[in-house]
């Protein structure tokens, strides 16, 4: 089994090409399945280490891509007219869980905000278990923290006054997986103390690649769900990028994609709300000069239909198009690297300075700062918005801010054979994207159920 970090990056003056992961065995009994916890992004840099951001026309003409700031978002989700009202996640903390961390996480964020003209905000670092020291000679660290520095500066990026929690596991052997059940831990630990109003993980697992998949025991997807049930019953929102595998995704190898439809966890846990990815169509000033598509270039947004879970009540109302099972993703944002973001990292002293990112690890953290100001707006925590979300999505009304991708792009990748974005839910972008002005508070005015 493998845990895949999802993200992609691309970095400076290498040719354009889709990499493939590298998978950084560690040590496991003989004949025990184990998960990698593999960081997507180490693989897919061509934009790394610049020494400032350009503009989008500057990274088309140096590596026909286009690069967007923080500034960009925030006018393409309609986010500055909320904090002219002072919905900016003030008194609402976001959960961030990745192996290992960033030692400079905190410094980053500071240049990052100060670029941009952003109030920096102070990152507090939990430990979880034994996490050894940083080595930046260590690929995996280095992917690792390559996601911690994306996944904080994206949830910043929109919810400015939201305090940051980094959660850093260690990775060791645990009932036969590799990663999983500290992450679950971790976050229970932090559920129960009251700790955090929105999770958001930027890892999966295929789930065919977990012990007993393949004949038909899912126990051991269903015994890591502990977290996720207290969350649901704290209300603290739960969220879990889609993947960057389309319909596909990876083996237990971390390198060979499967050839047929699959899906992973904990993006496909109806407890979870799955975020997948679209691509932004920018002027410099952050209007759209095209509606959204489906990401799919260094990677493409993961979707389809779960093979571990059945359809839950939330989603009978789109049951023409999930069938009998949970159907992913729930929701979309920005996460195509052709229109992936600018971030900074110090983290590898001999590549300082700007990268470009993208997958649907940047879509995650970005909608787990929407889910911020909802919850500050609103005056309580949204909870488990899965119900709400399909209720909104249900009025079809551009009041309730929910923006449907229906341009006919889709999201397969590696050979397999994706779904299309079309009008209403689909298996591409789940309920489509968001205008936050209208998104945030019709989401903030839903009651947390139970």
């Amino acid at each position: 089994m493998h845990i895949a970090r999802t993200g992609r990056g691309v970095a400076a003056a290498t040719a354009v090409a889709a990499l493939a992961v590298t998978a950084l065995a560690n040590a496991a009994p003989a004949a025990v399945p184990h998960t990698l916890a593999v960081p997507a992004v180490a693989g897919h840099t061509l934009v790394h280490g610049v020494s400032s951001p350009l503009s989008s026309e500057q990274c088309q003409a140096k590596w026909q891509i286009n690069c967007y700031n923080p500034l960009q978002y925030r006018t393409a989700y309609d986010l500055n007219a909320l904090y002219k009202k002072g919905v900016t996640g003030k008194g609402r903390t976001i959960v961030i869980v990745d192996s290992y961390g960033s030692p400079t996480v905190q410094h980053d964020l500071d240049v990052y905000s100060k670029q941009f003209g952003l109030p920096s905000t102070k990152v507090k670092v939990v430990k979880w278990g034994h996490v050894p020291a940083f080595d930046p000679k260590n690929e995996d660290m280095t992917g690792w923290a390559g996601e911690t520095t994306l996944d904080v500066e994206m949830a910043h990026a929109v919810a400015p006054a939201a305090k940051i929690v980094v959660v850093e596991t260690a990775v060791s052997e645990t009932e036969g997986t590799t990663g999983l059940p500290e992450m679950m831990d971790a976050e229970k630990y932090l559920i129960d103390r009251g700790v955090g109003d929105v999770i958001s993980q930027s890892f999966g697992a295929t789930e065919n690649t977990f012990p007993g998949f393949d004949k038909g025991d899912f126990s051991s997807i269903k015994n890591l769900r502990y977290a996720f049930k207290d969350a649901d019953k704290k209300h603290v929102t739960v969220l879990a990028a889609s993947g960057d595998g389309g319909a596909t995704d990876l083996q237990a190898d971390g390198k060979t994609y499967y050839k047929k439809r699959v899906n992973s966890w904990p993006s496909s846990d109806p407890l979870v709300t799955s975020v997948g990815g679209t691509q932004l169509h920018l002027d410099d000033q952050g209007n759209r000069v095209k509606p959204d598509s489906v990401y799919n270039d260094y990677g493409s947004g993961g979707g389809g239909q779960s093979h571990v879970f059945t359809r839950p009540s939330f989603q009978n109302g789109v049951k023409s198009v999930v069938g009998s099972r949970r159907g992913t993703p729930d929701i979309s944002m920005a996460a195509a690297v052709n229109g992936g973001a600018w971030i900074y990292s110090s983290y590898d002293p001999t590549a300082v300075g700007w990268d470009v990112s993208g997958g649907t690890s940047e879509a995650t953290p970005l909608f787990a700062g929407i889910v911020a100001l909802a919850d500050q707006a609103g005056g309580h925590r949204v909870g488990n918005i899965q119900q709400a979300l399909y209720d909104l999505y249900s009025y079809h009304s551009k009041g309730t801010g929910i923006v449907d991708v229906k341009d006919g792009t889709n999201n397969t990748y590696e050979g397999v054979t994706g779904y299309k974005a079309v009008k209403g839910y689909d298996l591409a972008t789940g309920v489509g994207t968001l205008d936050a002005l209208k998104f945030v508070p019709a989401l903030a005015k839903q009651q947390p159920r139970g």
